[in-house]
């Protein structure tokens, strides 16, 4: 095992921040999540905070809000690739998500929704990696579209219509609190791509 060494200990107090951002966006949303709440939950050092991240909350959002994007557009990825069948496919994609919020007792939505609904018309960085995260999941579902012998730009509107479908099942369904929203959207986006 390497030493630690001061770089070690500073990439990972960035990346306890970005964590614990991150958990505590996706939960409570960005106005309610504050920098000593941050700091509490990370563990890292307060005196690191604005080393790191010296736009503050703001830059410390955006980060996270990359990082949960990247991470649920590799999940994504794998989960479509995991079905040579376009539909059963997407099935298994809105299956996971939705396992994923009653797991979380309906806390745990969108990783990006969540805090672009709150806070991308007052923040521009918040906007932009919002909007980056989406286009990744995009690009991902198109992609899959496209293998499956779609049209490039039918694709591209089909992918819209899912992530928009999923976007709204998961809100109605934490607004409800329970998968209906989502079954339902399972049900008719697996007919669509059939």
């Amino acid at each position: 095992m390497a030493p630690e060494t001061p770089t070690r200990r500073g990439a990972a107090s960035r990346q306890a921040f970005i964590r614990a951002t991150g958990r505590l966006l996706r939960r409570q949303g960005y106005a309610a999540t504050g920098l000593n709440e941050i700091v509490a939950a990370s563990g890292a050092p307060k005196g690191s905070l604005y080393f790191h991240f010296p736009g503050g909350k703001e830059e410390l959002a955006a980060a996270a809000m990359a990082q949960a994007g990247v991470q649920l557009g590799r999940s994504i990825d794998a989960v479509l690739a995991s079905s040579e069948d376009l539909a059963e496919g997407i099935g298994r994609l809105v299956d996971a998500l939705a396992d994923g919020l009653a797991a979380s007792g309906y806390a745990d939505g969108c990783p990006i929704a969540t805090v672009t609904l709150e806070a991308a018309n007052s923040s521009e960085a918040v906007r932009a990696a919002a909007a980056e995260a989406f286009e990744m999941w995009l690009a991902a579902l198109g992609a899959r579209m496209i293998a499956a012998g779609m049209d490039p730009a039918a694709a591209a509107r089909r992918a819209t219509l899912v992530l928009a479908c999923i976007e709204g099942g998961l809100v109605l369904a934490r607004a409800r609190r329970e998968l209906t929203p989502l079954r339902d959207v399972r049900a008719e986006l697996v007919a669509l791509a059939s």
